[in-house]
């Protein structure tokens, strides 16, 4: 059964399309939940933009899904007397990539184009043959010879900057673009709500969709809504790296691969019961999946709710991408329904007061 439909895919281009820098989120939150409010009875917003959508409000059993809506980005952090731009980072972005890319300054006057320039391969000699992109010598330059020229464009430190790349589709078979990590959760927990609705599903608990703010700096959104929320179960999509290209280690990065099914991650923060319902759905349903561990923690969502309200039984659905945090971030088609096929059912199979304690 096909899963996305050509609204959906629309919402997909013009959702991954918009930037949604690591808190200023806004944008893009405005755009999911105009999609959004059609299959959903009820939506709120904290006070740092996590936005929340429910279906079947007021029961006392809570279950949440959730992708987080930030990207990684940039901050302008110093302009030079000659009019050139020296960033640091909002959140994880790669310097390695920086250079020849074309960004948007986002002030308060619009979007100021530039790019981040590099010196030309014919004078890269000597000493600097082997000149690599370091956070201390890439720079961004918008055509502005002075410092003042820089300021009276609107630019200021301060102001967020993103790369300047949109989403496009490969052989058919992959999206590829920046921020999907992880829009393309966003997008997926949308799609169970248009699916719950589009089916009449009934729920015997209340469903909170929610698109936390602020994961690339440390899971700030989902530890702040969870303790608004208090769920009594969380089911997390984020991404997960496909070990199958070139320069990267299976045996040492786990065995994932883009086309074979989301990866259901093993950690402690994962809730063993919830996991096992989740895979016994997958066996079920035919859904095909893969199977990673993580030590220590998951470095997403699922360990913020899974610690939080004395522990929230929680777990994590990840969609395998290519080339995490660089701007032709890439995932199969297939994943991406599959993901939100294996949400979907699963939320069909938990119980209203589920009890998800080991004995």
């Amino acid at each position: 059964m096909k899963v996305m439909n050509e609204t959906s895919e629309q919402f997909l281009y013009k959702y991954l399309n918009n930037t949604s820098p690591t808190g200023f989120e806004a944008e893009g939150q405005k755009i999911w939940l105009d999609y959004i409010k059609p299959y959903i009875d009820e939506w709120q917003i904290d006070n740092y933009g996590t936005m929340y959508a429910i279906v079947n409000p007021g029961k006392p059993f809570k279950v949440v899904i959730e992708g987080h809506a930030d990207e990684i980005s940039w901050f302008v952090n110093h302009i030079s007397d000659n009019g050139f731009i020296h960033v640091i980072k909002n959140g994880g972005s790669d310097h390695m990539i920086a250079p020849s890319k074309r960004v948007n300054i986002h002030t308060d006057k619009g979007i100021v184009k530039g790019v981040f320039g590099w010196p030309a391969i014919h004078v890269r000699t000597g000493k600097d043959a082997s000149l690599s992109p370091t956070l201390e010598n890439i720079f961004i330059d918008i055509g502005a010879s002075s410092k003042k020229e820089v300021e009276e464009l609107g630019v200021h430190v301060g102001c967020v900057v993103t790369f300047d790349d949109n989403l496009l589709k490969l052989n058919d078979k992959f999206y590829a673009g920046r921020a999907l990590d992880n829009r393309i959760g966003g997008f997926c927990i949308a799609e169970v709500a248009r699916m719950l609705k589009e089916n009449k599903v009934e729920l015997p608990f209340s469903l909170y969709i929610v698109n936390a703010v602020q994961e690339e700096v440390g899971l700030r959104g989902a530890e702040m809504i969870a303790h608004t929320i208090k769920p009594n179960v969380a089911i997390v999509t984020d991404v997960c790296h496909d070990t199958s290209t070139p320069l990267l280690d299976a045996k040492r990065q786990g065995d994932t691969k883009c086309g074979s099914g989301p990866s259901l991650t093993f950690a402690p923060a994962v809730h063993n019961k919830l996991l096992r319902l989740i895979r016994d759905v997958a066996a079920e349903k035919n859904i095909p999946i893969q199977l990673s561990a993580s030590s220590r923690s998951t470095g997403t969502d699922t360990d913020a709710f899974a610690y939080s309200n004395g522990g929230v039984p929680s777990a994590l659905i990840s969609l395998p991408l290519r080339y995490m945090h660089t701007t032709v971030e890439m995932a199969h088609v297939d994943d991406i329904e599959n993901v939100i096929k294996l949400i979907y059912e699963t939320i069909l199979k938990i119980e209203d007061g589920h009890n998800f304690k080991y004995f």
